[in-house]
């Protein structure tokens, strides 16, 4: 059986003022109608401002745009090109802390919208969580059972911002886990801050979370939304404790293994 060769993205000239917000638009275009996906390598630089009646710098000047905003991977040499992303959700984290550095949400805010996401993951963990969720997560328990009898605070915390990452994924929603991952990587440092500054960490921690996953894998919603909410208690009193912990700039300035900076 004969398969149809690949559509061929065709560009229309670009007749205004406003041109890198036009390319930039026009590739967005291709991308929506599926002539692009994951992987395609866009045409030729050559050809591509030729099609669409631009100077190569200015198609270059989009080209950098695109690839900041994580649409795009620009790549060199003989075989290099732009090629279209898979698609990087962490551009969404830079996005929300951005915001919060320039005052546009708060932390209250941020806390706030914490609780409600992850009860609204704990309810659909309930429901749709499969055996391979479960033993991830069982797994990461037992990663930060060992990192807390190594005294090892620090990794146990990254032991913790993994869990969240594994907990929205099991709910089988790419949207719910992209929106859980920014608040947990924002949340995370005021954490990591806490902990690098006094020693101090949460204790009982891996009991907590076997018994939320216990609570999941019973689909006892009642019961698992009521632990995450407990805990998340705790942990607020916990950073109270040191105002420090809650500086704004001091969080967002932590940098750590596996957290973008």
């Amino acid at each position: 059986m004969s398969t149809s060769p690949a559509p061929i993205p065709k560009f229309r000239p670009i007749h205004t003022r406003r041109a890198f917000e036009e390319i930039c638009e026009r590739i967005r275009e291709q991308l929506a109608l599926g002539v692009l996906k994951p992987g395609d390598k866009l045409p030729p630089e050559r050809d591509l401002a030729q099609q669409l009646g631009v100077s190569r710098n200015v198609l270059r000047e989009a080209l950098r745009s695109l690839e900041m905003a994580g649409v795009l991977r620009l790549l060199k040499g003989v075989k290099g090109g732009a090629f279209i992303q898979e698609g990087d959700t962490s551009r969404m984290n830079d996005v929300m802390r951005d915001m919060l550095s320039l005052g546009t949400i708060s932390i209250r805010e941020l806390s706030e919208a914490r609780v409600y996401v992850l009860d609204l993951v704990v309810r659909l963990a309930c429901a749709s969580a499969r055996q391979a969720d479960l033993d991830a997560l069982e797994g990461n328990i037992k990663r930060t059972e060992l990192a807390t009898k190594e005294g090892r605070l620090l990794d146990r915390v990254e032991c913790s911002r993994e869990f969240y990452r594994l907990l929205a994924n099991s709910t089988g929603n790419k949207v719910i886990a992209m929106i859980m991952d920014s608040v947990t990587e924002i949340h995370m440092r005021f954490v990591y801050a806490k902990v690098a500054s006094s020693g101090v960490a949460m204790s009982r921690l891996a009991e907590r979370r076997r018994q939320l996953v216990s609570a999941i894998a019973e689909k006892n919603v009642a019961l698992a939304s009521r632990l995450m909410r407990t805990h998340l208690e705790a942990v607020q009193r916990m950073l109270e404790q040191d105002p420090g912990a809650m500086s704004l700039h001091v969080a967002l300035a932590e940098v750590r293994p596996g957290m973008r900076s």
